[in-house]
């Protein structure tokens, strides 16, 4: 052991996060280890950061909590120092392990990145010319060799020759099924969530017992890259676990779930069927400055317009003391002036 060496002092006290082994800020004591070879409160112990930081040897003296009434620090044994190796050698070799299979996979994955840039997919041309449909569409087209573009939702990979991949492309969703040289690609290989691709191939009905978004899946003959996407996909960014301030901050990747957009379609179609309810009866639909009384404006159009609706956001300025307070709402507001009560009761009625 080195005498010339720094000394590293460890106390129950001390921190191994903020802790730097000297006196005023000393390691804490992550492993006891007893004279007998187990763990004790009570035996002397010796911080397995210590040797982590002094990282090789010849190690210098190690200082812990003095048992004795007046002394502050006493040297760590040196039958407890070499209990301490044991436990860092065996450490040291799981981390060299550990260095070596991460340089290993990292070597195999670059070599299978480079074979693959030399894998060059081509379109069968004695195959049927394919027909571009949206995903709302695919039913009509079962067993017909069709192209579909879209943003990938997520991929579960089978085999190294075999993996599904859920397209998305805001009318629905919609697995493709790759295989072969399909998967081998380096755009393949390195394929990552919310990267936008084009799928050619044929809609083929899922057998019993199998489950997939419409019933159906794109069986690919060919496959190309529209736009890569950046590895790990929305998930790394944000989930519907994440914290509401971070929700909120990444909407606009929020909304390419399922539920949200849900929530959008629903509006879309309760919308649609507001004008729709207000067009059959004669409205014309009137666009208001937000920042004026809708209705007094409505009442201003009717002489020239006559029946007048509109559909547009309105504010409450409130003190909101809940995030269930809505602050800006959509409201539907039509706008008639019957000539005689009857007329205005039915019209209520109606409504």
């Amino acid at each position: 052991m080195a005498e010339s060496a720094t000394p590293l002092y460890t106390s129950e006290k001390g921190s191994d996060e903020t802790g730097a082994g000297t006196e005023d800020q000393p390691f804490l004591t992550l492993l006891r280890v007893s004279v007998r070879g187990y763990y004790s409160p009570e035996s002397k112990s010796v911080s397995l950061q210590a040797m982590r930081e002094a990282g090789k040897e010849p190690f210098p003296k190690f200082y812990t909590d003095s048992k004795q009434e007046g002394e502050r620090w006493e040297e760590v044994s040196q039958s407890q120092v070499k209990k301490m190796k044991k436990v860092w050698v065996r450490e040291g070799y799981k981390q060299d392990k550990a260095e070596q299979r991460l340089k290993d996979d990292a070597e195999k994955r670059q070599k299978n990145l480079e074979e693959a840039k030399q894998i060059v997919l081509t379109q069968d041309s004695s195959l049927p010319a394919p027909k571009r449909i949206k995903i709302r569409d695919t039913v009509d087209h079962r067993d017909q060799r069709v192209r579909i573009s879209g943003w990938v939702h997520n991929i579960r990979q089978q085999s190294k020759s075999l993996f599904f991949i859920v397209l998305r492309d805001g009318t629905g969703f919609l697995q493709c099924l790759f295989h072969d040289k399909l998967c081998q690609t380096y755009e393949a290989l390195t394929l990552a969530p919310e990267s936008t691709i084009t799928v050619y191939g044929v809609l083929k009905t899922l057998p019993e017992g199998k489950t997939a978004p419409g019933g159906h899946e794109l069986v690919a003959d060919y496959w190309e890259m529209v736009g890569a996407a950046p590895a790990g996909g929305v998930e790394n960014v944000v989930t519907e676990h994440s914290h509401i301030d971070q929700q909120l901050d990444n909407r606009h990747l929020m909304l390419r779930g399922e539920t949200l957009s849900k929530i959008f379609r629903a509006r879309s179609i309760i919308t649609q069927c507001f004008r729709d309810h207000y067009f059959s009866r004669g409205y014309v639909e009137v666009t208001p400055p937000t920042l004026v009384k809708t209705q007094l404006y409505l009442e201003t159009v009717i002489p020239a317009l006559g029946d007048v609706f509109c559909i547009t956001s309105s504010y409450r300025a409130e003190v909101s003391r809940t995030r269930r307070h809505v602050a800006e709402l959509v409201t539907a507001r039509p706008t008639y002036i019957p000539s005689r009560l009857n007329a205005a009761i039915f019209y209520i009625f109606c409504m």
